[in-house]
């Protein structure tokens, strides 16, 4: 019923509605905090640092800010299907391919759940509509859930540096007195998992989750430990905080928190191939942090000709759209930092001037075209599930291609921007030739994955020469 009101739209007597479990999960959610809460106390009291007036005394006071713990989780949800939903009709194959992966790991039944048949969902695309909000709210939950059990049957949650997480759940007024007891919480990984999943699925999406996992090969937890460390890398809290607070329009404000979970799946895409899920995914981001830093600093230095104007046809999108300059800045600039992962990796292991890398990173894309192709990649949506695994791994592919060669050549040789220019000038006639087929691409249209998988081949070949 839900689903036919949300269907027929306001035109149509109907009107935008959510399921009972999202309007009315925040009695759920106080519930489990309350439980949280009180466990945490329970060995204080034990211990014979609380009394039960005192206690009493301090569950009352921490009411207001449990209700403004529980009002913030539906807040980011609620706001999550709104995100979701603006997908439309381009994203129903993503969601169908979604679906049945949630049916494989048995957190969804698809008669139970109400969701209609992949034939119906197709024909609804193509009249031009999208999954409705009391679907998406179903894929939602699902979704969490999957990701929850995943986390709590890992490693990720018992990452030290996660302790942060768990203070986080409980009210400013324990946070001093009683961290020792919520620090020793029996219910330490779930609470943590918790916390995660819904953070991740709030903030990228249902789709990216499941996608990035299977284009890099990954669990769901190690796509988690990757989305921890990318987030505590790029700074993401800042900037939710400001595109969430600026005043636009709700269309500017989720064009820009859409775009920046796009920049950050790029980014945890290459902290999966930089050992997210190997490494804590706190320890992961700290043996990063100060390369990409210098490397946030100088964001100039990793756009070529095809980059900058990429970045500035962005921001120009952005601005046209009715985002602030500021908040439409922070999500460029984090666009801009693509590759940033990769090149402090490969700086720390070889031990040389991240800005000496960016610069032979840069000048290999300008030279030999691969920044439009990899920009190409990264704009194509196919609708074909087995296409879109092929054009992700080609975007994060080009940047890799460049980043392999400098680790072969680049190490304690100076500059690697000469490096790159004498390698270039010694195999002029290569270089040419696969300029050429760059530009026969470019002139095509529209550009197909097969033509930059060819690319891709050719790139290769051309650079372990």
């Amino acid at each position: 019923g839900r689903i036919e009101f949300a269907s027929l739209g306001s035109d149509g007597r109907g009107g935008r509605i959510n399921t009972d479990f999202i309007d009315n999960s925040a009695g759920v959610d106080c519930s489990d905090k309350e439980v949280n809460i009180k466990i945490a106390l329970a060995s204080a009291q034990r211990d014979g640092r609380l009394a039960e007036p005192a206690r009493v005394k301090l569950l009352t006071a921490m009411t207001d800010d449990v209700a403004a713990l529980v009002l913030e989780d539906n807040r980011l949800q609620a706001l999550a299907l709104s995100i979701a939903e603006s997908g439309g009709a381009s994203a129903i194959g993503s969601y169908i391919r979604l679906i049945d992966k949630l049916g494989e790991l048995g957190q969804l039944d698809r008669k139970t759940d109400g969701l209609a048949e992949n034939e119906l969902l197709l024909r609804r695309a193509a009249e031009g509509n999208g999954l409705t909000r009391p679907e998406l709210a179903v894929l939602l939950s699902s979704s969490k859930l999957a990701l929850q059990d995943a986390l709590e049957d890992s490693e990720v949650v018992a990452d030290p540096g996660l302790e942060s997480e768990l203070i986080a759940a409980f009210p400013a007024a324990m946070r001093g007195k009683f961290r020792a007891d919520i620090l020793g919480h029996r219910l330490r990984r779930e609470i943590i998992a918790t916390r995660i999943a819904n953070r991740l699925i709030n903030r990228i999406g249902m789709i990216n989750l499941f996608e990035l996992a299977e284009e890099e090969g990954a669990s769901l937890a190690q796509v988690a430990a990757a989305f921890v460390a990318a987030e505590r890398l790029f700074g993401m809290d800042r900037i939710w905080v400001a595109i969430e607070a600026a005043a636009m329009s709700e269309t500017a404000r989720i064009a820009l928190l859409r775009r920046s979970a796009s920049a950050l799946r790029s980014h945890m895409a290459d902290l999966l191939r930089a050992g997210a899920g190997s490494l804590p995914p706190t320890e992961l981001a700290a043996g990063l942090a100060g390369n990409v830093v210098r490397l946030s600093r100088g964001a100039g230095k990793l756009l070529g000709g095809e980059a900058l104007a990429q970045a500035q046809q962005l921001r120009a999108q952005f601005a046209a759209a009715g985002a602030p300059e500021s908040e439409a800045d922070m999500v460029a600039h984090l666009v801009d930092l693509d590759g940033a992962v990769g090149l402090a990796r490969l700086a720390r292991d070889l031990a040389v001037p991240v800005d000496s890398l960016t610069r032979g990173f840069a000048e290999i894309g300008s030279r030999l075209g691969l920044d439009w192709v990899q920009a190409t990649a990264s704009r194509l949506r196919p609708a074909d599930p087995w296409e879109r695994l092929l054009v992700a791994g080609l975007a994060r592919d080009f940047q890799q291609i460049r980043l392999d060669f400098l680790a072969r050549h680049a190490g304690g040789k100076g500059d690697s921007f000469a490096l790159v220019a004498q390698w270039a000038d010694e195999r002029g006639e290569a270089v040419r030739q696969f300029r050429s087929l760059v530009a026969r691409a470019q002139a095509a249209s529209p550009v197909s994955a097969a033509m930059l998988a060819q690319i891709a081949g050719q790139a290769r070949n051309l650079l372990i020469r």
